[in-house]
């Protein structure tokens, strides 16, 4: 195909994906299978490779979402049904009160999101978003959407995130350099997207029954035990028997990301040996996230009295309402990487990249149309940075402006996230919301963080000294 085909194809797979899941109400997860196989077929991809293409991407993505979804919603659960997250919310409200508890909740994503991984972020703060809005009465998406979009922003910014280190090496600029400009930029961001988003957030938001069940469940049980089965309604009254402290959820929420900073600070700064290698181990975001399970176990059930076949009925009870998000995370990823393997994104840069933009302007178009285009806020930014980095190697820029140019694309990076990034059904699923309102919160949202960040930088590039 031309490259204005491969363009045209791009474009229309996704307004057909939108057409059938907000006009004809197919289920998003048939309707991404449907149009990446359509998309394959339409770009000429041989049908003895298109099972592997989409099963292939749909497997890889899945590998990395299931075994962090599942493990956070276990974790989740158990602070949840220990009444923790109830303690947390009692306590923030308390503290900030019930109007500032989104801001508050933004400030902690922003800490956790430097250093975790912006799927495991969100897992591990959601539950304090169920505790919120059980303890509210509002829906989950006020605080969810909010905190995600503060873990997106600095997700797509920063290293250690993949995104911002690959970009960091295609352009031989220095991490430090970007964390100097960046840290700043990230914090600035994430205060005026709060306060210039909240007319969005004051719509009225729905909440789909599967997690609206989750949200009641612990409020349900503690005022009738017999609403809950006999495990979940042995850790409630376990719990209330002997209550949880906020010292203990904030426990069981900081050591993943404890142990995740270890494992990377021992990486990149500790001689060979057996201490760095057991840290890097226990810094693998599952493995920190497995353990972290184990801890919950341990102090939120075994040490009140629990017997273990309780505690893994609880856990394992976690599992069934995880499976609807993996698989339609898995199809959006199989849906992303068959546009990025027909071409599409390719044929967007060669257009981009001849156009005579500004440096700057073109390195945040490009990575926002490959974004839209493509997806995922990873892949947008290493074709960026691939179809670029000669040019700008060519420039010979300074170390100061080869990193604005590299948060310009971070900012590109993480625009309009919609149907084919797999973000966007992690953030929506878990906080209940339809694809539409998904669509007019989280992405209009995302949209306002990352022109925020490129005004930020272009005053930077014009300030400061070359």
């Amino acid at each position: 195909m031309t490259p204005f085909a491969l363009i045209l194809t791009g474009i229309g797979s996704i307004a057909v994906l939108l057409l059938l899941i907000l006009r004809m109400r197919l289920h998003p997860f048939v309707a991404l299978l449907v149009v990446a196989v359509g998309v394959a077929l339409l770009t000429g991809m041989p049908v003895a490779k298109l099972a592997d293409a989409v099963q292939g991407s749909m497997g890889r993505t899945m590998g990395h979402i299931a075994i962090i979804v599942a493990l956070g919603a276990m974790i989740g659960r158990m602070i949840d049904l220990s009444g923790g997250a109830a303690v947390v919310a009692r306590g923030l409200v308390r503290r900030v009160g019930a109007a500032h508890v989104p801001l508050a909740l933004v400030i902690s994503a922003f800490g956790v999101g430097i250093p975790v991984f912006f799927e495991v972020g969100v897992i591990m703060l959601m539950p304090l978003v169920y505790g919120m809005a059980r303890q509210t009465g509002r829906p989950p998406a006020v605080f969810g959407i909010p905190m995600a979009v503060t873990m997106l922003t600095v997700h797509a910014l920063l290293p250690p995130h993949p995104g911002a280190v690959a970009v960091a090496a295609a352009l031989d600029v220095g991490a430090g350099h970007m964390l100097l400009l960046g840290l700043p930029l990230a914090a600035v961001v994430t205060v005026l997207t709060y306060v210039l988003t909240r007319p969005i957030m004051a719509q009225p938001f729905g909440c789909s029954p599967d997690i609206r069940a989750v949200v009641d469940e612990a409020r349900d049980a503690v005022r009738n035990h017999d609403a809950a089965d006999g495990p979940a309604r042995l850790f409630m009254q376990a719990g209330q028997h002997r209550p949880v402290g906020m010292g203990e959820v904030i426990t069981v929420i900081a050591v993943p990301v404890v142990l995740m900073v270890a494992g990377t600070l021992a990486g990149e700064l500790m001689q060979p040996g057996r201490l760095r290698s057991v840290l890097v181990f226990a810094g693998i975001p599952f493995v920190a996230l497995g353990l972290d399970v184990m801890l919950c176990a341990w102090l939120l059930g075994l040490r009140r009295g629990l017997a273990l076949a309780t505690v893994s009925d609880v856990v394992a009870a976690a599992l069934p309402g995880t499976a609807i998000i993996i698989l339609i995370t898995g199809a959006g990823g199989a849906f992303a990487q068959v546009l990025v393997g027909s071409g599409v994104g390719d044929a967007l840069g060669g257009l981009l990249a001849a156009s005579g933009l500004p440096l700057l302007v073109l390195a945040f178009v490009l990575t926002m149309i490959l974004r839209v285009a493509q997806g995922p806020t990873t892949v947008a930014l290493m074709t960026t940075a691939g179809i670029l980095g000669p040019m700008i190697g060519r420039l010979h820029l300074d170390q100061t402006h080869l990193a604005l140019v590299a948060l310009a694309m971070g900012a590109g990076g993480m625009a309009l996230s919609h149907v084919n990034d797999a973000g966007f059904w992690i953030v929506t699923r878990m906080c209940g919301v339809s694809v539409r309102e998904g669509l007019q919160s989280w992405s209009v949202m995302t949209l306002v963080a990352a022109l925020l960040v490129f005004a930020g930088v272009a005053t930077m590039w014009a300030v400061l000294p070359a």
